[in-house]
């Protein structure tokens, strides 16, 4: 079967003989994912740090907490990226071009419908979201001020999930770069401008947000523009196809359950260490900030997984499939390798950097092992999630997630009494090694699927 040449500019490129699998292109794809996610705390730090000029602290805390709720409520439509790019990269390594078309439709049409909804539906969103995380009169007032602008971009916002899963399929991760920083950079520009130049305050970073998005759907429709060069984006009776959506439905709810047992772990984690002191707390929430790190530098490769095991399995190219995880799996050794060197050396600066309290300090060090150790302990399971979106063994992804976070629960339940803080870190990291494992017995069934 043919498959898409990395570099293509517009459109992937249907050569008679698939392009060689090799470390070039495994970078040539993970690089700039690893870039990308590299802009996404720049772009946190010029909000807080435009707002801080304002000489008070409501709007600071205004749009921190207005960000995390739309942050929280977007996160939910992940799943849109990531069933994207498996569906879209098996239907390039099986030649089948209207469908890989077709799936971009899909997936605008769910981001844009999915961001309608949310505009229809922002009271009731609102309402909850500050039921759950109450604020100060003045801090929510601000916050419901700067939500209300920024909602109005929530299709842009969704359907870019989409169309970022869609160029990853092609590996055409550059695009992806792109995009993104242009959206950063031009949220940085117009922050500067309307809350420092012109004095617009917490409502002018909700309006520069809400033009940055929508400039970058703009941006990301040109760079899919090819998708409209022929017909096969107007062909609704395969867009609409009910077997295809019921398909797309599968692996998205699938993901969806899987993406949510996953937040409850982390969620759960900063509950329980909450019980144990403000100290502990603080520690760990710093020391989270690694694990932030790590996932940030190993997306690109498990990215890389989707897309070349993708291709490989659309194509029914067993051999192919492997040798795709093995390459993007010896580079993510190599990444967790460094990052756990990095943390061992320099793991007490970076606390400093991010802390200027003593017995915060103090506290994140004792238990900056685990950060040594995470890397290491999480590594098959942030590759393996990459192999098993780009197979589409999505429903193996969400059981595996479950019993994993059973035994993250019982971990808990039996060290967090016994060992206290440790014992929470040493559940999290038991819950990672949990995933890896169970994914990893499900392999041989995934290879023998490509088989078929």
């Amino acid at each position: 079967m043919n498959e898409a040449r990395p570099d293509a500019p517009d459109t992937p490129d249907t050569p008679d003989t698939p392009a060689p699998l090799t470390h070039r292109r495994v970078l040539h794809i993970a690089v700039p994912i690893v870039l990308s996610n590299a802009t996404v705390p720049i772009l946190g730090a010029v909000d807080t740090g435009v707002v801080g000029q304002m000489g008070a602290a409501a709007p600071i805390g205004a749009v921190g907490i207005g960000a995390v709720i739309l942050g929280a409520i977007y996160w939910i439509f992940g799943f849109l990226r990531m069933g994207t790019t498996g569906l879209a990269s098996q239907a390039l390594g099986a030649d089948d071009r209207p469908e890989y078309v077709a799936l971009l439709m899909r997936a605008l049409l769910i981001g844009l419908s999915a961001g309608v909804l949310m505009i229809a539906a922002q009271a009731l969103l609102f309402a909850g979201a500050f039921r759950v995380a109450p604020a100060s009169p003045e801090v929510e007032a601000l916050a419901r001020d700067y939500m209300a602008i920024r909602i109005w971009s929530a299709p842009a916002a969704i359907a870019l999930y989409g169309i970022t899963g869609w160029l990853i399929a092609a590996e055409r991760t550059r695009a992806v770069l792109l995009i993104q920083l242009w959206m950063n950079g031009a949220n940085i520009v117009l922050d500067l401008w309307f809350v420092l130049g012109l004095g617009w305050g917490v409502q002018g970073v909700g309006f520069a947000t809400f033009l940055a998005e929508w400039s970058g759907l703009a941006l990301g429709l040109w760079c899919c523009r090819g998708a409209f060069a022929g017909a096969a984006w107007r062909e609704w009776a395969r867009i609409f196809d009910a077997t295809r959506l019921r398909h797309m439905a599968m692996v998205n709810g699938d993901i969806l359950i899987r993406s949510v047992l996953l937040q409850a772990i982390f969620v759960s984690f900063l509950f329980f260490g909450a019980d144990l002191g403000d100290v502990p707390l603080a520690a760990n929430q710093i020391l989270l900030q690694f694990l932030h790190i790590t996932a940030y530098a190993l997306d690109g490769f498990a990215f890389a997984a989707e897309a070349l095991v993708g291709q490989a399995m659309g194509a029914r190219a067993a051999a192919r499939l492997r040798r795709s995880a093995v390459m993007t799996s010896q580079w993510g050794l190599a990444c967790v390798f460094l990052l756990s060197t990095c943390f061992a050396l320099f793991g007490g600066t970076i606390i400093d950097v991010m802390t200027t309290a003593p017995d915060v300090r103090a506290e994140a060090r004792i238990y900056l092992i685990y950060m040594v150790l995470a890397p290491l302990a999480g590594l098959a399971s942030w590759m393996l999630d990459g192999i098993f979106i780009g197979a589409t063994r999505t429903r193996d992804m969400r059981n595996m997630m479950l019993v994993s976070a059973v035994i993250y629960f019982a971990a808990v339940a039996v060290l967090l009494p016994a060992f206290g803080n440790h014992g929470l870190w040493a559940a999290l990291l038991i819950s990672f090694v949990a995933r890896g494992l169970t994914l990893g017995l499900r392999y041989p069934a995934l290879e023998a699927a490509a088989r078929s």
